[in-house]
């Protein structure tokens, strides 16, 4: 009998720690990367996004230098290592949209604490839904230096945009 009980806890534990996980998991990632020249230069960052464990499949788009990173899942990833795996293949983000799943009861003051990171809201147009939507991430090294500087004017009044913690994430929707 004690050890029915352990397993139903083990399984009841194991429910709840992953729906805590599901409020803002990302499913998707599309990167543009900056500095490519050749279709070399894209298979480098292929290989590193490929390398990572959480990523399930990369797509290349080598018109527009954009790389769609699916992920396997119940897997949590925080977006920085997406942004390391271009930087060590030798590149910059230009560009990143996440697509993710969010549970606007989990939303305290536009943000949400995940094991991703802290997904702040900064579109407060949008109202947040429990649908998929996308997401740009407006961060330092997500976005090219020319829009980061217009975003830090933009934003200055954030204490959190300027305070640029790494494992924040400003976002801003995409329609």
């Amino acid at each position: 009998m004690k050890f029915s009980n352990i397993k139903f806890l083990t399984l009841t534990l194991l429910v709840v720690l992953t729906s805590f996980q599901s409020y803002a998991q990302i499913n998707k990632a599309e990167i543009i990367a900056t500095g490519l020249t050749c279709s070399m230069c894209s298979n480098a960052i292929n290989k590193q996004l490929k390398s990572i464990t959480e990523v399930d499949s990369v797509g290349t788009d080598l018109n527009t230098n954009t790389f769609t990173v699916y992920f396997k899942k119940n897997t949590v990833l925080q977006p920085k290592v997406l942004k390391n795996a271009v930087e060590k293949a030798g590149f910059f983000v230009g560009s990143m949209v996440v697509t993710m799943k969010t549970d606007p009861s989990k939303i305290q003051n536009n943000s949400v604490k995940t094991d991703a990171g802290t997904f702040i809201f900064i579109d407060a147009k949008n109202p947040i839904t429990s649908t998929e939507a996308s997401y740009q991430v407006l961060d330092k090294g997500f976005v090219t230096q020319k829009e980061y500087k217009k975003l830090a004017k933009t934003y200055a009044k954030k204490d959190t945009y300027n305070a640029e913690n790494e494992n924040d994430y400003h976002l801003k929707s995409v329609k």
